[in-house]
């Protein structure tokens, strides 16, 4: 969700932290490599906790692949460790919310996701657009290409969106494995619901196969086992997946992780803040420290998720080697 604005910073953006020293000589590849590894670990450590442990990975498709020059070579590392692959803007909102991705963009990324989709991979299409006969396209076309989608009326991702009326595919099936899902719900801020029963409400009113949410409510509590059980059922009495946003390319300032010493001493992991994702900062994903707050021990974010009984974790801000 947050990569698209960052597409839109400027250009010195993108190459400062070459100024780093851990940065000095790393190729782009090494960077992607980087990323794969950080991806693995976190998957080998969240399946030694629960086999059945999802991981869906968001964005940075480029990973599939072993090749930047012939993208036809799986990544079969990388692959093996992943469920899933969840892809922003294939068809409306590269450029602008509501506007149709380019071909040459949308011709670029299908290259890379039917790598996955060939290695037997659920796709799961967010695309950021409004108006009814654009997400009707968006369903249409994602369909066409054997990917499920969500079609999603604002960026922010506050609510369920009022059209369709109901979920696109919508089944009573029960959906223990994520290639067995149809559709799915993409909710992370849970600012307009006013209460924490309220949002669980909201959620088991709904059809969705798949809920992807955050594991804390607004007011920073976490949700609990109990929680989840509830969101495990659908309206219609299918039982359903419930799987956790999480961020790896980037630390927040809202995470039970967060100290505040570091607004003045930051970690020499941490690097600048995004501008345009206020209290979001770039961190060497590489870096052991911040990698043990991801995974690895009692404490970690990734055995928190599964703690609570999530089914798997989506992970953001995978493409942050194009930011190093």
């Amino acid at each position: 969700m947050k990569n698209f604005l960052l597409l839109l910073a400027p250009l010195f953006l993108l190459f400062s932290c070459r100024k780093d020293d851990d940065a000095q000589g790393v190729s782009k590849s090494e960077y992607k490599q980087k990323m794969r590894d950080l991806v693995m670990n976190i998957s080998r450590y969240a399946k030694s906790v629960n086999p059945d442990f999802l991981i869906v990975p968001q964005n940075g498709i480029e990973l599939v692949s072993s090749s930047a020059e012939d993208p036809v070579q799986p990544h079969a590392a990388y692959l093996d460790a992943i469920d899933a692959i969840g892809q922003e803007d294939l068809l409306y909102g590269y450029d602008n919310d509501n506007q149709v991705t380019s071909a040459d963009r949308t011709n670029y990324l299908m290259n890379y996701l039917n790598i996955a989709k060939d290695a037997g991979k659920q796709i799961l299409v967010t695309d950021y657009c409004f108006t009814p006969s654009k997400m009707d396209r968006s369903y249409q076309e994602n369909n066409k290409y054997g990917f499920i989608s969500f079609a999603a009326d604002q960026r922010e991702l506050t609510g369920i969106p009022a059209y369709p009326f109901q979920p696109n595919n919508e089944n009573t099936n029960n959906i223990y494995a994520i290639k067995q899902a149809a559709n799915f719900l993409y909710l992370l801020n849970t600012e307009n619901f006013t209460g924490r029963s309220l949002f669980i409400d909201a959620l088991q009113e709904t059809n969705y196969d798949v809920l992807i949410i955050d594991s804390y409510f607004t007011d920073g509590t976490a949700f609990t086992p109990t929680d989840i059980i509830k969101l495990k059922r659908k309206k219609n009495g299918g039982r359903r997946l419930v799987i956790s946003y999480m961020c790896i390319g980037e630390a927040e300032n809202y995470r039970y992780y967060w100290k505040d010493e570091w607004k003045v001493n930051k970690p020499n992991w941490m690097g600048s803040e995004n501008p345009d994702w206020p209290g979001n900062f770039k961190v060497k994903y590489w870096d052991p420290e911040w990698q043990q707050i991801l995974f690895g021990n009692d404490n970690s974010y990734i055995k928190k998720i599964a703690d609570a009984g999530f089914d798997g974790a989506y992970l953001d801000i995978i493409d942050a080697f194009e930011y190093w």
